[in-house]
């Protein structure tokens, strides 16, 4: 298993696939190597790329030094850009979106930037997070009630009742409890933004690399506001709907756009 370790000596375990300019795909909640969308997008990017996947600190085979900060998670990254030759150009859906936005921001060595709907909520369109939601979902994970965390997490985000009580039922749902624990890590990198107020002006002024900001069409109008506004206050911005999509990406409707934005071509 490769392994780099971050600054704080926190093991991060990585796999790397392909050839060509260095790309890391950054995981939104709950997801890892072994669950989610980073291995079937790799796949289809190795074609033209050396694609970088991992898991984030708390989840799969990395560490989980505590404690947590999202200045810790950047480190991490940094530590992959280092291994990938020392630049690299980072792709995040979700949360992971946000964290790649943060690690660009810092002034890391990132030569471009995607980010997939990060869940910011900017406007009336989506109520609000309540301000004690990550202090409830830290108790249930405390107290061990771990699919309690999950299924709050999932409402929130708007997966119906019906859906989360089938989830509950599939295999899937041990793999989601395993790293229950990290949801807290990821709502810590957006519960600022989840307010339904405007962005702040100048908050990600460092982010000056091309960024393309992206969202599905058929996400709901809280996410693709909220993705409308984010590339309006980005330095060096574009903004693409990818048609027919949701959060849940498809692989193959993302890799061409990954592949033209990462490697210089216009994006339509």
């Amino acid at each position: 298993m490769p392994i780099v370790h971050s600054a704080d000596g926190t093991p991060i375990a990585y796999s790397r696939i392909g050839n060509g300019p260095p790309v890391i795909l950054v995981d939104g909640a709950m997801c890892y190597r072994a669950f989610g969308p980073a291995g079937p997008l790799a796949t289809l990017l190795s074609e033209r790329f050396t694609v970088f996947t991992y898991d984030r600190r708390g989840r799969g085979e990395s560490g989980d030094s505590q404690p947590y900060a999202v200045e810790r998670e950047i480190e991490d990254i940094d530590a992959l850009i280092t291994e990938a030759g020392g630049s690299a150009c980072l792709y995040g859906i979700s949360s992971g979106a946000a964290l790649a936005l943060e690690a660009a921001n810092s002034g890391l060595a990132v030569e471009k930037l995607v980010l997939y709907e990060i869940p910011f909520i900017v406007d009336d369109t989506k109520p609000p997070i309540a301000s004690d939601f990550i202090a409830r979902v830290e108790d249930h994970v405390a107290a061990n009630r771990r699919g309690d965390a999950i299924a709050m997490f999932m409402k929130f985000v708007g997966v119906p009742a019906p859906a989360i009580f089938i989830m509950r039922l599939l295999p899937a749902w041990s793999k989601l409890k395993a790293v229950a624990h990290t949801l807290p890590y990821d709502l810590s990198l957006v519960v600022k933004y989840e307010t339904g107020e405007p962005l702040p002006a100048g908050r990600w002024a460092s982010t000056k690399v091309p960024t393309l900001v992206a969202d599905g069409g058929k996400s709901p109008a809280w996410m693709r506001n909220a993705m409308r506004s984010l590339a309006g206050v980005l330095p060096n911005a574009k903004y693409k709907t990818i048609d027919g999509q949701t959060h849940m990406l498809s692989a193959k409707a993302i890799t061409p756009v990954l592949g033209e934005f990462f490697t210089g071509g216009a994006v339509a």
